[in-house]
């Protein structure tokens, strides 16, 4: 399996957010594996993560090295179509709603694959917005390169 060409995450600074939609050419099933178990979250992205539960209320980390141990829960789920993760901030124990951004990741099927597009918000919070938004444009732009290119290549 290969994946589709897919544009770069854009921000939008009068949102304070961040988004990014791409296409995998692999199932729904594989995809939402992908992103809501541990063991393959590891596989693409540069967290070492762990969850109690893939459940609304699990609790987790997810530890990079450069910024230590980010605490993360689980706000919604809609199995296999989406999770909505809040997070941060790094080198807490747990999350703090005044201090956190929210992502949620949607999944749709599409033809010969599946169509993944994240949003990050609540960027509002911080007074460095702006350079919070592109650290994490970056850092979704490598990390869902590897999703479609690598961890979903390999069956």
């Amino acid at each position: 399996m290969t994946a589709t060409p897919n544009r770069p995450t854009t921000v939008d600074p009068d949102g304070f957010s961040v988004s990014r939609t791409i296409t995998i050419a692999s199932d729904i099933a594989r995809v939402w594996e992908a992103i809501t178990e541990p063991e393959h979250i590891a596989k693409w992205s540069a967290f070492t993560p762990s969850m109690d539960r893939v459940a609304v209320g699990g609790e987790g980390a997810w530890v990079l090295p450069k910024y230590g141990s980010t605490p993360i829960t689980i706000e919604e789920i809609d199995p296999p179509r989406a999770i909505t993760y809040r997070w941060g901030p790094s080198g807490s124990d747990m999350v703090d709603p005044a201090r956190s951004t929210v992502f949620r990741f949607t999944l749709e099927e599409v033809g010969g694959g599946t169509r993944l597009t994240v949003i990050e918000t609540g960027f509002e919070r911080f007074a460095d917005a702006a350079e919070q938004m592109e650290s994490h444009r970056q850092g979704w732009d490598s990390q869902l390169d590897r999703l479609a290119g690598n961890f979903l290549v390999a069956a």
